[in-house]
């Protein structure tokens, strides 16, 4: 029993370490190659960071991105972090921080999401700005807005999304989306788009 236990384990140890070893494989440069999953969050302005340097406390802190996506640090003064994923400003922090140190380790944690903010306006309940902590479709905006109300023109619902300097306008059918044949038309939220019911 206890010899079947201890190859039980091995294997389970063995299995873990074949796993590891390819997911690691490196990319010609030297370098682990680059994953990134479709939908990975990015930092926005408002979003409060953990970055964390190690045996580094003098540059390590909690800061808060501002307005204008940038946070500030010690010896680095702003550095851009919205639009990021947290690796690609854990990355540009370590690139930025060479110049005053042997290879920094530098780790990235997004503490508080405060970035994901959307709006609903017009024929619903509880018209008003939310912010959202995960995706969310026009469908979850509209029931966290209480629903339509009685004089909601179902099938012209708009949603407007920033760009640029311009607004997209994106028409939503609420009877097609609901409809058994309509699971195409269901889409996520950006941050900053208005949903407007007429």
């Amino acid at each position: 029993m206890l010899l079947s236990m201890r190859t039980s384990a091995a294997l389970v140890l063995a299995s873990l370490i074949v796993v590891g070893a390819a997911s690691g494989q490196e990319a010609p440069n030297g370098r682990p190659h680059p994953v990134a999953p479709a939908g990975e969050y990015r930092i926005g302005p408002e979003d409060v960071l953990d970055i964390a340097v190690w045996n580094n406390t003098a540059v390590s802190r909690t800061v808060p991105v501002r307005p204008d996506g940038r946070i500030s640090l010690p010896l680095l003064n702003d550095v851009q972090a919205s639009g990021l994923t947290p690796v690609e400003l854990r990355d540009a922090l370590m690139k930025r921080l060479a110049e005053y140190m042997p290879s920094p380790e530098v780790s990235v944690i997004v503490r508080e999401v405060h970035s994901f903010k959307v709006s609903v306006i017009g024929e619903v309940k509880s018209a008003g700005r939310y912010e959202l902590k995960s995706r969310a479709t026009v469908l979850d905006l509209i029931a966290l807005a209480g629903g339509f109300n009685e004089f909601a023109s179902r099938a012209r619902v708009v949603i407007l999304r920033p760009d640029g300097t311009t607004m997209k306008r994106i028409p939503f059918n609420y009877n097609r989306v609901v409809s058994p044949d309509g699971q195409d038309e269901v889409f996520l939220l950006q941050p900053g788009d208005i949903v407007l019911v007429p």
